[in-house]
């Protein structure tokens, strides 16, 4: 599937997401149509005259899930929308018993349609640039990792520096661990502020020079999904080469990135490689599949890469998905998935697809990833600048393997545990993920990760891990944007 617009008022893309109810995205089943009839890609001020009252936009919400709804057994048979003040409360309302199933743990949700292209395009989103990890316990914050061209790391804030205070000025700085005994994590997603260009903090940071004042103002910038400074490599250790290439986002711009890291590796005949996915949410099919065509130039265009199914009335649009290699292709030895909780949706298909071929040789490092198996078409109704993103499809391997709702430990049929060390540079062969999952390609042996639920909600804080391992989580805001959905812990 390519992603590609259909008519004038409906852009139906797949998606398979993050664990903040996202997407995976993929191109729309044909001869669909829905919306007002406005030019695609038109966002008119949304207005009662143009169909965007409240109760229009609930009731074209309710009409959608009725169609394409996965799970259309478990909607109510009807829900008056008067006593909820917005669409997605109402929404939330619908999903909420197959919520409780854990199978739309807040993946059908509506987004805006100018917001989300611009991301999935290129990228644009407005932030101070950083990823945002928290241990509640401790009452500590932490940065995870800086993305270039943000703030942050232009003020030399990177990954394991602990943010101590927060404020709107040096006068207001109140502590991290206040904010926490007060509020909770959410306290500490609102003390940074909104998601808009010029807002400004103050934050007390604490890493290797010391402690000290900086003040931060969010700007514009295009996020790269294989990092510049460490996201493609090849690592010599033991007198052996492996590849390692840092995935953080599904968007279209990762095209390039993947076909350049996976020539680098050819050139240098790379099999064996870790593939870190720990924090990647999902985003677009169409990047998953190139990612499983990168890794299989020993498959042949007749073995399925993965199976795509919707629900009885829809299955008109079922697909079967086969590799196809590309110029840049490796075929691999052994892979080492580097993943966590916040490893979700287009992430857990490019994992699950290589199990069939590589059995025991696809090894899980790190901990349990979210369990995402499903993935959302997106309705538009363009006039109200409205994109409804609803779980309408399925994902399965070739050897029909899909139901993962509790993750992939328990379907990978190797796995190794490991902590996320934010004490060295991802990618850095003495950071405990990436040290392990080049022992697991070595051969050596390994705990296994354990096989438990991820029982978190996507609401304020990722999934923590589940084993005894640290509890560190990558915060989410209570309603997170399309870059915070896709890159859990954006901030």
């Amino acid at each position: 599937m390519r992603n590609r617009r259909i008519g004038a008022s409906l852009a139906l893309f797949a998606l398979l997401a993050s664990c903040g109810g996202d997407s995976m995205l993929a191109s729309a089943p044909a001869g669909t149509g829905a919306g007002t009839g406005a030019t695609a890609g038109s966002t008119p001020t949304p207005t009662a005259s143009t169909g965007c009252s409240l109760r229009e936009r609930q009731d074209w919400a309710a009409a959608q899930l009725r169609e394409w709804y996965l799970f259309p057994e478990t909607l109510p048979a009807s829900l008056d929308p008067t006593p909820y003040t917005t669409v997605d409360g109402y929404i939330d309302a619908l999903t909420a018993t197959a919520r409780g199933q854990r199978r739309d743990r807040y993946f059908t949700y509506l987004t805006s349609i100018r917001d989300e292209d611009a991301y999935y395009q290129a990228g644009e989103n407005a932030g101070f640039g950083f990823r945002l990890g928290i241990d509640g316990t401790a009452r500590r914050a932490f940065i995870i990792e800086s993305f270039e061209g943000g703030a942050a790391l232009a003020a030399q804030i990177d990954r394991g520096a602990e943010i101590v205070a927060i404020g709107t000025s040096a006068a207001t700085l109140r502590t991290v661990s206040a904010i926490f005994a007060a509020e909770g994590g959410a306290g500490v997603s609102a003390a940074l502020g909104p998601n808009s260009v010029g807002t400004s903090r103050v934050l007390q940071i604490s890493d290797a020079q010391g402690t000290r004042t900086v003040t931060l103002a969010k700007t514009d910038f295009a996020l790269l999904p294989v990092s510049t400074r460490y996201g493609a490599k090849v690592i010599t250790d033991g007198g052996r080469n492996y590849g390692y290439l840092n995935l953080r986002t599904f968007i279209s711009t990762a095209d390039p990135a993947l076909r350049a890291a996976f020539a680098g590796f050819r050139a240098q005949n790379v099999t064996d490689v870790v593939i870190d996915l720990r924090y990647n949410g999902g985003g677009l099919i169409s990047i998953a599949e190139l990612m499983t065509d990168l890794l299989g130039r020993n498959r042949a265009t007749s073995e399925v890469s993965s199976y795509t199914t919707y629900r009885t009335e829809k299955s008109a649009n079922n697909t079967t998905r086969f590799f196809a290699p590309q110029p840049e292709s490796i075929a691999p030895t052994r892979i080492a998935f580097i993943g966590t909780g916040g490893t979700a949706s287009a992430s857990e298909l490019v994992i699950n697809a290589m199990i069939p071929y590589l059995h025991g040789n696809a090894g899980l490092i790190g901990t349990n990833t979210y369990g995402k198996p499903v993935g959302q078409i997106g309705l538009d109704r363009v006039a109200c600048d409205d994109r409804l993103r609803v779980v309408a499809l399925a994902t399965q391997n070739a050897a029909r393997q899909g139901a993962y709702y509790d993750g992939l430990a328990g379907t990978v049929e190797a796995s190794c545990r490991a902590e996320d060390d934010i004490r060295y540079p991802l990618g850095d062969p003495r950071e405990a993920s990436t040290r392990q999952a080049i022992d697991f390609l070595a051969g050596r042996s390994c705990l296994p990760v354990t096989a438990t639920a991820i029982t978190a909600s996507a609401r304020g804080s990722a999934p923590a891990p589940t084993t005894d391992l640290p509890t560190r989580t990558l915060l989410l805001p209570d309603r997170p944007t399309t870059p915070q959905r896709e890159v859990p812990g954006l901030y």
